[in-house]
């Protein structure tokens, strides 16, 4: 077998340490040891909408769809059939700044569904046929298709998608709080692009990105290493590929005042997002406050918001008051997002920022921290549990973080955050002034 580097990490509710097997082409292959029934393979490729510009938003995405079309050796659709006739789940993701593709599957005896979804795995990975007889023909948005392929099941998921408030009042905020970052531009592209995008322009994308050193292959399940990881490397064959050197962006400054963006649909209530930029996915301790910040603030009906603005409101004006925080490697997004009376938009806002001047003049209580500490470990614990969970945080941390010694660290980190760095980094990255405030509302507000 080729030269390989192998280093050992330790993942907390794990028995066993993760190994990581880094091959000299620069294809890295993680191993977790988990006792059960059902194994995990997947396969993590740094490229998502951080790669897309104008003329290609979306590519990442269709060319997820476009993987599971067939090879030199299967046909379209045999990859689906074959392994979801033994029980399988079969699925892919695109995001920001990653694209993964996942099997997860009984074991079965002799480790044969083992070998058989590796092949298939390996096989789509690596040599995609991508047809145009899949893609479909690229047409004028206005003709009427009666022979519909991939090309018009995406233009339908985003058309669906348009209909959606939340996504319309997310995408607004997201394209406001960036100046200049690729992560602007929303992940599942546009349907003129998608309509004329062609095939020559998705496999160069393809060869471009799907390289050995952009690409981890993770394993997940009761295994024995010994025996499985040269089967890994003879089928991730990349017959000399050439690597990629990929781009490095600068950490977008964002707003250094207040921005406020209103907009109106066809709805009968009133939707917000009020959207922060946040360190990058590297700096656990910063991400990790945050994390807690989110979970403290609006997540949940014990949360802050939801209590002081929904359950303990004389007259509620608010449906629905929440946060989520986002990960992202050249830094990740705070959201507090409410559903609320249309006729009461400007107390909404003003009530919302209340709540995030309180935090941050005077923090939160002791018991707060421990029940938020409480929470997280618990739900790092429960992500320990299953196959298909440890192979998205093993992806995660090795694709964003470029460092599964985060995932080490990460409930030392979580025992160690006190009330003062909570209250600091509020203030830091949760200022007003670095807001971008986006107001969704009913057609008939405008008048």
């Amino acid at each position: 077998m080729e030269n390989i580097k192998k280093t050992l990490v330790k993942y907390p509710y794990l028995e066993k340490p993760i190994e990581i097997y880094e091959r000299e082409c620069g294809h890295k292959i993680v191993f977790a040891y988990k006792k059960g029934c059902l194994i995990n393979i997947s396969s993590w490729v740094k490229t998502g909408s951080i790669n897309e510009n104008d003329e290609n938003n979306g590519i990442s995405h269709f060319l997820e769809h476009l993987m599971f079309k067939g090879t030199s050796k299967h046909k379209a659709g045999e990859f689906d059939k074959t392994l979801e006739a033994r029980g399988a789940i079969v699925n892919a993701a695109t995001w920001k700044d990653y694209t993964f593709y996942y099997v997860t599957i009984p074991k079965g005896s002799d480790d044969r569904n083992f070998k058989d979804t590796l092949e298939l795995h390996a096989d789509m990975m690596l040599d995609p046929v991508i047809p145009e007889e899949e893609i479909g023909a690229p047409f004028d948005l206005k003709e009427k298709v009666t022979v519909k392929r991939e090309r018009h099941v995406v233009i339908e998921e985003i058309r669906m998608r348009k209909d959606q408030p939340w996504t319309k009042v997310y995408n607004q905020t997201n394209a406001n709080m960036y100046i200049s970052h690729p992560y602007k531009r929303d992940v599942i592209g546009n349907e003129k692009i998608i309509s004329t995008i062609t095939r020559e322009t998705v496999l160069d994308y393809y060869k471009t990105h799907y390289t050995p050193n952009n690409i981890t292959t993770i394993i997940v399940g009761d295994l024995n290493p010994d025996e499985i990881i040269e089967q890994v490397v003879q089928k991730f064959d990349f017959k000399n590929r050439k690597n990629r050197i990929n781009e490095i962006y600068e950490k977008d400054k964002g707003v250094n005042e207040t921005k406020i963006i209103q907009s109106y649909s066809q709805i009968t209530t009133g939707f917000l997002m009020f959207g922060y930029l946040a360190p990058i996915a590297a700096d656990i301790k910063t991400n990790t406050i945050l994390e807690m910040t989110a979970l403290i603030l609006g997540q949940g009906q014990s949360s802050r918001l939801y209590q002081e603005l929904v359950e303990k409101a004389a007259n509620p004006i608010f449906n629905v008051v929440s946060t989520d925080y986002y990960q992202f490697r050249d830094g990740g997004n705070f959201f507090i997002q409410a559903n609320f009376k249309p006729d009461k938009k400007d107390e909404a806002v003003e009530l919302i920022k209340n709540q995030i001047e309180k935090l941050i003049k005077y923090g939160i209580s002791e018991n707060e921290l421990k029940k938020a500490k409480k929470k997280l470990k618990a739900g790092f614990a429960e992500n320990s549990e299953t196959v298909s969970d440890i192979a998205e945080t093993i992806g995660f941390y090795m694709t964003v973080c470029n460092n599964l010694k985060c995932v080490e660290e990460y409930i030392r980190v979580l025992e160690e955050i006190t009330l003062e760095d909570i209250k600091n980094t509020a203030a830091e990255y949760l200022n007003i002034n670095k807001a971008v405030i986006s107001l969704l509302l009913p057609e008939e507000n405008a008048i």
